[in-house]
């Protein structure tokens, strides 16, 4: 058998499978769903003729959605206290600003909220849906009868609440950033000014398994170097070198499954010290959520982003502090 005949089998057998396979991998690439942290807030009653709708309406509303595979649902108790801690004011919260930080807190990207209110012998209940990156604020009701079931106005809500962000996604998330965006957008923001050495030193673990490598302290060192920023071993000895300690801690864990897919929340909290005083020179946290094949990955995924959406919110307060140390030693 000649090495001619022999490479003809192999080609034709290659270009077999990829026309076997390739539409099974294509079916498989269009049934991979987007997914969209979301939070559902307190629904406000409007009028004494309610009183009580608002609760329930909200509870029922979480439990339908929270089975939609698209939709990864912040945990209420979760929810709550970041709420309180923000001492919001929990009906028909609008505010762009306030919509950020419940957005950055619990990685929602999206916020439902609305009303329940009675007129002309119909209930009607109103969400508003909020996209926290966009500060977009879209629509949905229902209407029945004050004495219809509140599990069907629910579901009914839930399915027009579920379509509207699935069909206005683009209007209500902002389009991923990528690094070299985010580096671009500090690099104009930090100017040409000093940057002081940093040490960073950032621990993780993944709720339930062992963290084998640490993607948000890899992420962060990239940011810095690429900056300009020197970056000394936060670990080892050559701390003491360092203008600023950034430490923190990561974790991340389970949120959902979607077919194959496993999504993964995760959380880091950041804090930058003037090495010399001990003066804090920043303080920052924040929530993501990713989704990936495998938990293991989908929990790095989401504190590497976690960490990328945190570094343009420290670095800056890091090179300021470094100016003004600057002027006064001039």
């Amino acid at each position: 058998m000649s090495q001619q005949y022999i490479l003809w089998r192999v080609v034709f057998c290659l270009a077999w499978c990829c026309l076997t396979l390739w539409p099974q991998v294509a079916a498989a690439q269009k049934k991979t769903p987007a997914v969209y942290p979301a939070a559902v807030l307190p629904f406000q009653e409007r009028g004494a003729e309610v009183k009580g709708l608002g609760p329930q309406m909200t509870d029922l509303l979480f439990v339908q959605l929270v089975t939609d595979p698209e939709l990864v649902l912040v945990e209420r108790e979760e929810l709550t206290k970041v709420l309180e801690e923000l001492e919001l004011n929990l009906s028909g919260l609008v505010n762009p600003a306030q919509a950020v930080d419940v957005g950055h807190l619990t990685g929602a990207k999206i916020l439902i909220t609305g009303s329940v209110l009675q007129a002309g012998g119909h209930l009607y209940v109103i969400a508003k849906i909020i996209g926290t990156e966009t500060s977009r604020v879209l629509g949905a009701s229902v209407k029945g009868r004050p004495d219809d079931d509140l599990d069907r106005l629910a579901r009914e809500l839930a399915t027009e609440v579920a379509n509207t962000v699935k069909s206005r996604a683009a209007d209500l998330v902002a389009k991923p950033v990528t690094r070299t965006d985010r580096l671009e957008m500090l690099r104009e923001k930090l100017g040409k000014g000093p940057r002081p050495t940093v040490a960073i030193r950032v621990t993780e673990r993944h709720v339930g398994q062992r963290t084998i490598d640490p993607a948000a302290e890899t992420e962060l060192a990239l940011f810095c170097r690429e900056l300009g920023f020197a970056v000394v071993d936060g670990e080892q000895g050559d701390r003491g070198q360092a203008d600023v300690l950034l430490t923190g801690e990561g974790f991340s864990e389970f949120a959902a499954r979607h077919g194959q897919l496993v999504s993964v929340r995760a959380r880091l909290e950041l804090k930058a010290v003037e090495r010399r005083t001990g003066r804090v020179l920043a303080i920052g946290r924040q929530t993501t959520v990713a989704v990936d094949l495998t938990e293991q990955i989908a929990g790095k995924t989401a504190l590497q982003e976690a960490a990328a959406e945190l570094a343009p919110r420290i670095l800056p307060q890091l090179a300021e502090a470094a100016r003004v140390t600057g002027k006064k030693a001039n």
